[in-house]
């Protein structure tokens, strides 16, 4: 992966590590949603954040959402693959 900085899977593995947290009062759906929900709207304040006035930002919406839909394929092939090929050692405590 490019440009990632040191401590770019330590913020991940807090993300995880909540969501992980949260499985004590809700089912695997409920907080993968919730934590796709604030992934989108963090990352649409991250674009808004980008422009002078929202004229500009509509006009990149389309490019925005290609990047960010790209950007999410990618990482979820990545870990899909990464899953499919280590899944009895991810899965041994089920």
């Amino acid at each position: 992966m490019k440009d990632l900085d040191d401590k770019y899977f330590e913020r991940a593995d807090e993300h995880i590590n909540l969501s992980n947290r949260q499985l004590n009062d809700a089912t695997m759906g409920q907080v993968g949603a919730s934590m796709m929900y604030s992934s989108t709207r963090f990352n649409a304040w991250i674009s808004a954040c980008g422009w002078k006035n929202n004229r500009d930002m509509a006009e990149a919406k389309h490019r925005t959402i290609k990047y960010f839909v790209d950007e999410y394929k990618r990482m979820l092939t990545e870990n899909l693959e990464d899953y499919i090929a280590n899944f009895d050692a991810y899965n041994n405590d089920k």
